[in-house]
């Protein structure tokens, strides 16, 4: 986990943390120009209470850094037309007049506030901004090890199941084989019962002509008898 002092020290680890502009709020609130979006050195300052100067020296030493993470420099008809649009807006939300920039004006975002705040050493709004960032990282860095014990011990589990499965595996092939042999044997039952059946059907039909041939013969001797004794 990156000290206060690395993140002060080292730009790559400043790159890390630009995605993060929601802490400045959690710190102290922004106060913005009328489009949202921007802000001035003198804003800037008054966030970390320090002086403009020390702003300007700051951003002088880091421009090429600032400017990557979003700081501009308006000149010339840039100039002219950024601040006729910030008249418009400031007028039209009742705030008096706009502070015209002499020859030159210097924006910054939200992101390029925060990499001042990773720069900004006399500033204890600075630091309370590294502060909630090292925080939060190492909240979530503990997280992240919580979740990793949770998916070792799932995966713990889950070696354990495969380990039972690899045991029972055997156990199945037999019960397979073994169902498998009983339903071939159930198959010849079921020939057995029904050859018996066919065998059964034709006993009776033999019967039935026997009982048919046995009545003929009884009324042959009736018939007999009576002629005898007639």
């Amino acid at each position: 986990m990156p000290t206060e002092v690395a993140l002060l020290e080292s730009q790559a680890l400043r790159v890390e943390q630009m995605g993060r502009v929601e802490v400045l709020d959690k710190v102290k609130s922004l106060v913005m120009l009328p489009d949202g979006i921007h802000l001035r050195t003198e804003e800037v300052a008054r966030y970390f209470e320090v002086s403009t100067i020390s702003v300007r020296r700051l951003t002088d030493r880091h421009q090429k850094e600032l400017v990557s993470n979003g700081m501009r420099v308006l000149r010339g008809a840039e100039l002219h037309s950024f601040q006729s649009d910030m008249v418009s807006r400031w007028e039209g939300e009742g705030a008096g007049s706009y502070p015209q920039a002499a020859t030159q004006l210097r924006l910054y975002t939200r992101r390029t506030v925060l990499n001042v705040a990773l720069l900004l050493r006399d500033s204890d709004i600075a630091r309370s901004v590294r502060t909630h960032l090292l925080d939060a990282e190492e909240d979530l860095r503990a997280s992240y090890v919580s979740l990793d014990r949770r998916v070792t011990r799932i995966e713990g589990c889950h070696a354990g199941v495969g380990s039972a499965l690899q045991e029972l595996g055997p156990v199945l092939g037999r019960m397979s084989q073994r169902l498998d042999s009983l339903d071939r044997k159930l198959d010849v039952t079921h020939q057995v019962v029904g050859a018996i059946s066919t065998r059964l059907t034709d006993v009776s039909h033999d019967v039935i002509r026997l009982d048919a041939r046995m009545d003929d013969l009884a009324h042959r001797l009736r018939d007999l008898g009576r002629r005898a004794s007639g």
